[in-house]
């Protein structure tokens, strides 16, 4: 006989772990399954984001930044000699951050009496699931309700095939045994700059090609602006409309890597090259052949704003549906969609996702840019503010980047926040807090912030909308 629960969840990353968590406190009986396993074969929850993505990136990005920061600290007074990185002990220091978080996913499912089970899992018919162990066992699992939230995997592109060795993906990129010398990238999107940002601290040559016109067209054009200067001070050479057509390993072990840019053909040799292209959804295998759950034409599995399925009781969550492939995205779908089994009708505001570019400066936003407002006809005011006018950035020696506030003209509603600076993915906050409350830039204008902090960076923007900015020269408004 079958074994039933309430809810079966297929993938343990945080849109799958955090729906069996909010469930089984819900009082559900919950079942979770996941087949990740680690780089010695062992089971390991968390998904991409703990393993292999959010949280090994970012230890490797905030020990980089430490590593190119202690050699600025003559320009502050304090003088060190003999500075060296040892890459053996920054993968220890980022495995050590991967096992605690991954070890404290697994506690909190067993604290929570969630079933976890190692293996694979398949949609059968209704919203039973053929669980197979990693032993190749399989049996058939009942459920009220099936959650699927399997995740992402990186795009390949076959003009540069992986080997592992010479030529990687973004998971490849975080196990390098030493700094490559001369390091290529293929993409300058977000997974493109904060790789070539680590191994560009560690001290490698960085050439990252971009097929597209624009540089982060997803962002407001004033910070991608910004932020390509700065990202080429640092020493990325960022190269746009740059197509890769191949990439091969010569005889002396460097990767040969050819493109066209502006329809000229080039190429220029690497130790190492990252194709970091972006993901697509880990959809394969998921669903039986007849499945009325429905795929669009790049494998994300359909739902609508509630992350049903056309299937009844079958849910998808995560990296695998629309919208951003963001952890923090996931999460919030996975909880909804438990409280929604339970009865409950939240919401996830999907205006409201901030993004973050965890390179430094970071760069973060949340709602939509300038240039996006404008080409849909919306009339707006917009305040900006630099953090080299600010007291606590320049007192902490890290003054690079600016905020700006944007708001509807007439009904003054904030429309986006966008931050290049330091600490910009907490600074975003007040913005995301701010839309989701429906504040207006004046409410944010007439909020009292500490002095001297960088969050009065946003607080200045803000009163620049109106133009009643303090600590700089307000722009003269159009009329």
């Amino acid at each position: 006989m079958s074994e039933t629960f309430d809810v079966i969840v297929i993938g343990a990353g945080p849109a799958g772990y955090s729906a069996a968590i909010r469930a089984a406190q819900l009082g559900m009986s919950v079942v979770c399954i996941d087949n990740n396993v680690d780089s010695q074969g062992k089971p390991t929850l968390g998904g991409t984001c703990l393993n292999v993505g959010c949280i090994p990136s970012k230890a490797l990005l905030d020990i980089s930044h430490k590593y190119a920061e202690v050699h600025h600290f003559d320009q502050i007074g304090i003088q060190l000699a003999d500075i060296s990185i040892d890459i053996a002990g920054v993968m220890q220091q980022k495995d050590k951050v991967v096992g605690q978080l991954t070890s404290g996913v697994g506690m909190l499912l067993d604290g929570n009496k969630v079933d976890v089970r190692a293996g694979t899992g398949q949609l059968g018919s209704g919203t039973s699931v053929i669980y197979t162990s990693h032993d190749g066992q399989s049996e058939t699992l009942e459920a009220k309700h099936v959650i699927l939230a399997p995740g992402s995997i990186p795009v390949d592109i076959p003009s540069a095939p992986i080997d592992g060795e010479h030529i990687v993906d973004s998971t490849g990129a975080l196990e390098f045994s030493e700094t490559p010398r001369r390091l290529g990238v293929i993409g300058a999107g977000i997974i493109g700059l904060e790789l070539g940002s680590v191994w560009n601290r560690f001290g490698s040559e960085v050439v990252l090609l971009e097929a597209l016109d624009d540089f982060l067209p997803m962002a407001d054009s004033r910070i991608a602006r910004d932020a390509k200067r700065e990202f080429n001070k640092q020493g990325m050479d960022i190269r746009l409309n740059s197509l890769v057509t191949g990439a091969d390993v010569n005889d002396a072990g460097e990767v040969v890597v050819r493109f066209l840019q502006k329809e000229e053909e080039q190429e220029f040799v690497c130790d190492k090259l990252i194709v970091a292209v972006g993901r697509q959804p880990n959809t394969e295998k998921l669903l039986p052949a007849d499945s009325p759950v429905k795929l669009d034409e790049r494998g994300f599995l359909f739902v609508n704003e509630i992350c049903e399925t056309d299937a009844a009781d079958v849910y998808a969550v995560g990296d695998a549906v629309r919208g951003p492939m963001l952890a923090h995205k996931g999460m919030e779908e996975g909880v909804m969609v438990a409280e929604r089994i339970a009865g409950n009708k939240p919401l996830v505001n999907y205006d409201c996702i901030p993004s973050v570019i965890y390179t430094h400066p970071e760069i973060a936003w949340v709602g939509e840019p300038e240039q996006s407002l404008q080409a849909q006809g919306v009339e707006i005011n917009s305040g900006t503010f630099l953090f080299s006018a600010n007291g606590r950035a320049l007192a902490s020696n890290d003054a690079t980047g600016v905020v700006k506030v944007v708001a509807d003209a007439e009904s003054d509603s904030i429309l986006g926040v966008h931050v290049f600076g330091p600490n910009a993915s907490e600074l975003v906050a007040q913005g995301v807090i701010a839309m989701e409350m429906g504040s207006t830039a004046e409410d944010l204008a007439l909020t009292m912030f500490a002095h001297p902090t960088l969050s009065e960076a946003v607080h200045e923007a803000a009163l620049g909308v109106a133009g009643h900015a303090i600590h700089t020269l307000n722009r003269p408004k159009r009329k």
